[in-house]
């Protein structure tokens, strides 16, 4: 099993590197992975071999403090909620900080005065002037570095705690380095008091000038306000989960025993009923009862137009009725909800490695070690060359403190937690720091067809009427199509059914309906036969088709599926159906093309329709007829030839292939079993995401690399300078107060850089969007009667400009008006605010702008293309 466990008395890569290698070395555990940034441990382990006290203990053996953490909404034995105590820690973590270093410099302030006020010509009190005075004043530095030591205890309790478990941690070199100065000059008062004693006042002046409290007090100090600004920036770093926490309402209203009745969010069960006012937040995932309404998903999706939701239609926890009242049964609580799972997937993933991170734990778990090595080693040798103990000591000291390995730990995490963060604001949930890596080597991208490329249920694209009575028009082909169609059960039956409810027409009465195998239907109307199929069944029943062929072999080449209806006499008319390509699937082929990437649509179509589509997207290889097993397969291949692959889906078919691919990423809106075979899951069911997912780890892959370089050169120039290795040519020497400065500045860089993610934009601006209308969006095309039959009548364009369209619905409402003017065939873009209108007889502009206006929306201005 897998489980999460809070960990306390870290203070850098040392320790969680420590409290990692303990974990791992107990027998059952298959894989231990230590968070610094979250003070968390993702233990995987055998039940039967292992259990979780006995990985507390080994924590607490190595010198550290755990217990298992609690996920959010889970509920106690007492049935009282227990949230994550994660933004607890930080803000009493955060507020003991504040406390230190208000502390400490409130006493190194006049400590520094006294110390080094008299260097600038600033007064003492008599009492602290002057040789004769030494003793008074090295006493009274002791004095007021004594608080500063206090408070700041923690530093010596866990550093040279973890010295005598043999794994030194930062705190161990902050301690050593600081306690070495004050011995020292605790050594010193002795020696001014002996000096002065023996009337030695060159003795006493000596020691008087090296006392080293101010250096000891400042390092605390500095440490101390470092650690502050880290933990601030680490606590933005979490902002991502705590707000995805917040959105989750806190009571909710059910019916029970026929009452509504108010309770905690924690008391919902499934099957409660709940309600939902307009403005209120959904307590739990459920379907509607009763009622409409739209939806704002946003917070979890990404996606800021409303969804449209009616009775029968599922909607999500935390998700925001807008306007209308909903009635609801609750399907899932608690933990088990969307929003739960979406925050359990990104603290997951902000608490795992990515692989980049093997190479930083590795350095980190001897670098303390050797920076005492290097510390005694420097002292050492500087004695050797003739240097004063004063001199040597100062060197150790400064080594000590400079050396920083909380950058090196944090380089990683800090990158990873902004990076998933900033995902699930938009609607992408990574699900580990591997899968988050790996995507910005991907060079291959596998696209499924169904329902990731395309919409994933057919609709009519084309209404033609070719039949000899004149009054036969496209309204009457429809109604007779779902008259026809409506008691059929082949899925493109649905497809006649929705676009005759778009256009409000409804079916008649139909008698002696037959449904021919592999053929189609056919049935009685008022007394007449009617038929509806393929061009086999028409053939069958004598029904010439030989001046539409062309036409039909068109459609079928485009992809579409041409239906025929006919009378017993004639061909009346022909409706094609397709599963039409998403209105983004271009642009993101064509954004995923200027990465570099090849891109794969991987099919179990035929080849036919598969071609049609890659002509319309321009892909440039095309894989199908493919078997569901057989698409793993495909993967493999490729990989085989040195591919790093990522492929996208939505079907049960496609968890194999999901599975062994680099990258597996699921769209939102496909089945569990394909969502939970991926590593990458997109909210929005929108293709352009996969790119965004792509290029947020380019980012975030870039941050790690610049922190883990600034983390590198900072200890590779510091550790030498503070050394002196510049000393004996320059007089350069590395004061230990600024070494313990810079040590402070070097993490809240690491940090500060991780959070520039938070500026992360997914940029497909530039992309074309021009998509061929066949593909883009179901299409009724213009209505070819006898009379038109060989020549084209001329056609006038306008482009209309509107001001107040915010959703589909209102684009909708648009697009009705202007279609219900004679001769006017519209089409609304919502994102560009306007529609363009095509004329087949004169319309007044007066007219156009009357009815749109009429409809509750402004139009700015209509001008001729």
């Amino acid at each position: 099993m897998k489980q999460k466990f809070d960990i306390t008395g870290m203070t850098c890569s040392a320790c969680s590197s420590r409290v990692e290698k303990s974990i791992n070395k107990l027998d059952g555990v298959a894989a231990a992975n230590v968070n610094l940034l979250t003070n968390s441990m993702q233990v995987e382990y055998n039940e039967n071999q292992l259990n979780e006290e006995s990985i507390v203990n080994a924590v607490k053996h190595a010198g550290y403090g755990a217990s298992v953490h609690e996920t959010t909404n889970q509920k106690s034995s007492k049935g009282t909620s227990r949230t994550s105590s994660a933004p607890n820690m930080m803000e009493e973590q955060l507020h003991s900080m504040k406390e230190r270093v208000w502390v400490s410099f409130i006493f190194l302030i006049p400590l520094f005065y006294i110390s080094m006020g008299h260097m600038m010509g600033a007064p003492l009190p008599a009492f602290l002037t002057g040789i004769e005075n030494g003793v008074s004043y090295a006493l009274t530095q002791f004095l007021l570095c004594l608080p500063i030591v206090y408070i700041n205890r923690k530093y010596y309790q866990v550093g040279f705690k973890t010295l005598l478990h043999g794994a030194p941690n930062m705190d161990s070199l902050i301690a050593i380095g600081s306690s070495a100065a004050l011995i020292y000059g605790l050594f010193a008062i002795y020696r001014i008091g002996y000096g002065l004693g023996i009337q030695n006042l060159e003795l006493a002046h000596q020691y008087h000038m090296d006392l080293y409290f101010e250096s000891a007090a400042t390092i605390l100090a500095l440490i101390t306000l470092g650690k502050y600004l880290e933990t601030r920036s680490k606590g933005k770093t979490s902002e991502a989960i705590t707000k995805l926490m917040d959105l989750a309402p806190k009571t909710a209203i059910v019916e029970r025993d026929g009452k509504e009745i108010e309770i905690a969010i924690e008391e919902i069960v499934a099957e409660d009923i709940f309600l939902v006012k307009p403005g209120a937040s959904v307590p739990a995932d459920g379907i509607i009862l009763e009622g409409s309404s739209s939806l704002d998903e946003s917070a979890l999706t990404g996606e800021s137009i409303p969804v449209e939701k009616k009775a029968g239609d599922s909607i999500t926890a935390a998700t925001i009725n807008k306007a209308g009242f909903l009635k609801c049964r609750a399907t899932k609580v608690g933990n088990d909800t969307t929003l739960a799972q979406i925050i359990a997937l990104v603290e997951e993933a902000s608490a795992s490695k990515a692989p980049i991170a093997n190479m930083a734990d590795k350095i980190t778990g001897i670098f303390v070690p050797v920076v005492i090595a290097i510390a005694v080693a420097s002292t050492i040798i500087w004695l050797l060359l003739g240097a004063t103990f004063e001199f040597a000591l100062s060197i150790g000291i400064a080594v000590l403190v400079i050396s920083c390995p909380c950058a090196l730990g944090l380089a990683t995490p800090v990158a990873i937690m902004v990076g998933t963060g900033k995902g699930a604001q938009n609607g992408i949930l990574i699900k580990s720091g591997e899968a988050l890596e790996t995507a910005h080597n991907i060079k291959t991208v596998v696209l499924d067809k169904t329902g990731t490329i395309t919409e994933g249920k057919p609709q009519v694209t084309d209404i033609l009427t070719v039949s000899q009575e004149k009054e036969f028009t496209e309204q009457n082909l429809l109604q007779l199509a779902a008259t026809l169609e409506k008691q059929s059960e082949h899925p493109l039956a649905e497809a006649i059914l929705n676009a005759a409810k778009q256009k409000q027409i409804m079916p008649s009465a139909v008698s002696n309906f037959t449904a021919i195998f592999g053929r189609g239907v056919k049935g009685s109307i008022n007394g007449s036969l009617y038929l509806a199929g393929n061009a086999a069944l028409l053939k069958e029943n004598n029904i010439s088709l030989a001046s539409y062929e062309a036409k039909i072999d068109q459609l079928a080449q485009e992809g579409k599926t041409p239906l025929l209806f006919a009378s017993e006499k004639e061909l009346l008319g022909i409706i094609a159906v397709a599963d039409v390509v998403k209105p983004t699937s271009k642009r993101a082929i064509s954004a995923l093309k200027d990465l570099g990437i090849h891109v794969i649509m991987l099919t179990g179509d035929n080849k036919k329709t598969a071609s049609a589509i890659q002509n319309q997207l321009e892909i440039s290889t095309v894989i199908a007829e493919v078997l569901p097993q057989d698409k793993e397969k495909e993967i493999v291949a490729l990989q085989k030839k040195g591919h790093k692959v990522a492929m996208v889906g939505d079907g049960i078919n496609d968890a194999p292939a999901l599975a062994r691919a680099d990258v597996g990423i699921a769209i939102g809106a496909g089945t569990d079993v394909a969502i939970e075979s991926a590593d990458i899951v997109l909210m929005k069911n929108d293709l352009l995401d996969a790119v965004t997912a792509i290029k947020l780890s380019k980012a975030v892959i870039r941050n790690i690399k610049q922190n883990l370089f600034w983390a590198f050169f900072y200890n590779s120039v510091g550790i030498p300078l503070a050394a002196g290795l510049l000393y004996g040519l320059y007089e350069l020497k590395l004061n230990p107060m600024f070494a313990a400065f810079a040590m402070s500045l070097s993490s809240v860089c690491v940090v500060s850089n991780a959070l520039r993610l938070k500026l992360f934009k997914a940029d497909h601006t530039g992309i074309s969007t021009a998509l061929p209308q066949s593909a883009a969006s179901p299409i009724i095309e213009p209505i070819i009667s006898n009379e038109q039959k060989g020549e084209e009548k001329k056609m006038k364009t306008l482009k209309m400009n509107i001001e107040g369209m915010s959703c589909s619905h209102c684009s909708g409402r648009v697009t009705d008006v202007l279609n219900a003017i004679d001769g006017v065939e519209a089409k609304v873009n919502l994102a560009q605010q306007s529609a363009t209108i095509a004329l087949s007889k004169e319309v007044d502009n007066s007219t156009l702008k009357k009815a749109v206006e009429d409809a509750g929306y402004h139009v700015t201005s209509i001008e001729e293309e």
